[in-house]
């Protein structure tokens, strides 16, 4: 493995250009997985992708698998890496590349019966050396926290669901001491399946599912609430937050999102507008279909914006998007009639005729 990934990052120099002025063609996964986690690796012109655990196609728990994989997006296709350590694999668990390294975070256990555990579990994966490292707990593990890092030393866990239900905590790792700290905590809802991630000092957020104060119906409901954060330039654990405008739209719930610092945005793709199970199934005992729409929020302007509202194999069942010169790519996901996908849906950054 350590030959392959010195290799790849050979290739990556040596066509970086040809990618750059082509169109992308994506291999697909070895197997169809959705709620794995993915993230990307950029060293100036080279560019890998990771995949890591996730839900087979069965979308059973006995389809919960810890493989992993890396893409060379300049033309090698997908191979192993050494899995995620663990006796099984999880689902929804987060990933962010800094200094070099991959992290592997949180992320459900689940039984037999569907039940799910949020374990807290920190892995750092060494690409040189294809070597897994076991880092300090998440104190409140969680599991579809939206994720983000900043300047190249923290990673923030916004949100997430922890074993008692939705959280509000805003988890900080500091992969130079590790160690974490909390951050100032969600103003709104505790949500879990939100979607977002962090671009420069600024976090935003959309939807997910929070608990219901119903007295009867179903534990969750889904949240149309909209957030920012700005992170303070002297305290990277004190956030102002404030309420946004609601996205464009209807899904709220396991939204694919991406942030690019070039651009200034952050894409979101897909997710779906009721809340659903590994199979796909709303609580109304009906199937669940993901959303066509593909948006972003410019930070530029601070407004929202439509990029398509009809995309093409919308997906849901994906917390993360890769944000490319040529396109956005979503890693896996569930498509249409619940199927789980092993494609990788290239995705505009723009709308048609702009």
């Amino acid at each position: 493995m350590q030959l392959f990934m010195r290799k790849a990052f050979a290739a990556c120099l040596l066509v970086g250009i040809v990618f750059a002025a082509s169109g992308l063609k994506v291999d697909p996964l070895p197997a169809p997985v959705s709620l794995n986690a993915v993230t990307g690796f950029r060293t100036h012109s080279q560019f890998l992708v990771f995949s890591f655990m996730g839900l087979g196609a069965k979308r059973e728990p006995d389809a919960i698998t810890a493989e992993s994989y890396v893409l060379d997006l300049n033309g090698a296709g997908w191979s192993a890496i050494k899995p995620v350590p663990g006796t099984t694999g999880r689902i929804a668990a987060m990933a962010a590349s800094l200094r070099s390294n991959l992290f592997v975070l949180g992320g459900y256990v689940v039984d037999n019966h569907a039940r799910g555990s949020a374990v807290p579990d920190v892995s750092l994966y060494e690409p040189h050396a294809n070597r897994w490292l076991r880092e300090a707990d998440i104190p409140v593990p969680v599991g579809d926290a939206v994720i983000g890092t900043y300047q190249d030393r923290y990673i923030y866990l916004v949100g997430g669901r922890g074993n008692s239900g939705p959280v509000s905590d805003v988890q900080v790792f500091d992969v130079e001491k590790n160690k974490w700290s909390a951050a100032t905590p969600l103003p709104g809802a505790a949500v879990f399946g939100h979607s977002g991630t962090l671009v420069d000092n600024t976090i935003v957020y959309v939807g997910g599912a929070t608990r219901s104060t119903a007295a009867e119906g179903s534990r969750y409901v889904l949240s149309s609430e909209c957030w920012m954060g700005k992170i303070d330039h002297h305290d990277h654990n004190k956030i102002q937050w404030s309420k946004l405008p609601n996205h464009p739209g209807t899904a709220n719930f396991h939204i694919a999102a991406g942030g690019s610092e070039k651009d200034r945005m952050i894409y979101f793709a897909g997710g779906a507008d009721a809340i659903y199970d590994l199979k796909g199934i709303g609580a109304n005992s009906k199937p669940v279909e993901p959303s066509p729409v593909l948006f972003a929020f410019n930070l530029h302007t601070g407004k929202w914006e439509t990029i398509s509202e009809n995309a093409s194999n919308p997906l849901m069942d994906e917390s993360t998007l890769i944000v490319t010169s040529e396109g956005l790519l979503v890693v896996g996901g569930m498509g249409k009639g619940q199927q789980v996908t092993g494609a990788v849906t290239v995705l505009p950054k723009v709308a048609k005729g702009k």
